[in-house]
């Protein structure tokens, strides 16, 4: 079993800074609504949580230049 490691940090109403092994992320959003998540990695995600078992999530990855 791995060991893994992740850390939340609220710094204002709404914003959080998430902190993980391998990036960082800053997500904006209350608990209803969408959330809008901005990831070092170039990682960008847009979701919404609805009512029971459903929810709604959409990812775009930053694309690679240059190569």
């Amino acid at each position: 079993m791995p060991i893994t490691f992740r850390k939340s940090f609220r710094i204002l109403p709404g914003v959080r800074i998430n902190i993980n092994r391998r990036s960082w992320s800053v997500t904006l959003g209350g608990k209803n609504g969408p959330h809008y998540t901005r990831s070092s990695t170039g990682q960008r995600t847009t979701s919404w949580d609805l009512p029971g078992p459903f929810g709604w999530r959409s990812s775009r990855s930053r694309r690679r230049t240059g190569e």
